[in-house]
């Protein structure tokens, strides 16, 4: 009984979690005061890099289960140096483009339990995250200090790669699989829309 009250809570968390936010870009951060609470808040303010924070702790708690914790560090390795660039003024051609392609991908390694070697994961997964720490770094507010934004956006996503990681320890296949379509059909969308 216990373990299936876990399980409908950790369904209804990976469906709320991957659902769109009211907006999909991410304005308004200038006006939070603090660059560390501007960026605790920038990843959960859009669908695509909830979604694919979420889905990084996911599968690589179902697909790595023996390296659970290399891709969401690899992730925020290279999410922070895509931000470096972007904050110096660096340019990342089709940046957009790969965030939603990395919706794409993700969900699609989800929904078939996709289980890369390692070497793989990880240079898939920091590829992806070169992106969206791009645009984290294009998105910095106004006169905030950046290392405090840098801070405050790769705690939120150690904590939604945490989030994914319980979901697939304690949901396992078939809600990572509910979130890796949910994933796909979103960056789809927004390859069709961008």
């Amino acid at each position: 009984m216990m373990i299936g009250s876990m399980k409908g809570r950790a369904i209804v968390a990976a469906a709320v979690a991957v659902l769109p936010t009211a907006a999909w870009a991410h304005p308004g951060h200038g006006e939070q005061g603090s660059a560390f609470l501007a960026g605790l808040q920038h990843p959960l303010t859009g669908f695509d890099h909830m979604a694919a924070m979420l889905m990084v702790g996911l599968w690589a708690g179902i697909a790595l289960p023996r390296h659970i914790g290399a891709p969401p560090l690899a992730f925020i390795a290279c999410m922070l140096a895509g931000f470096g660039w972007a904050a110096a003024g660096g340019a990342l051609p089709l940046a957009e483009g790969m965030i939603a392609t990395s919706l794409v991908v993700l969900g699609l390694a989800l929904c078939f339990a996709v289980r890369a070697p390692l070497t793989v994961a990880l240079a898939l997964v920091g590829l992806f995250a070169l992106a969206h720490g791009h645009a984290h770094g294009a998105e910095l507010p106004h006169g905030a200090v950046a290392w405090r934004f840098a801070a405050g956006f790769a705690l939120t996503t150690a904590l939604l790669h945490g989030a994914g990681l319980a979901v697939a320890r304690f949901a396992g296949r078939p809600v990572s699989r509910f979130a890796g379509m949910l994933g796909a059909a979103g960056g789809v969308l927004l390859l069709a829309t961008g």
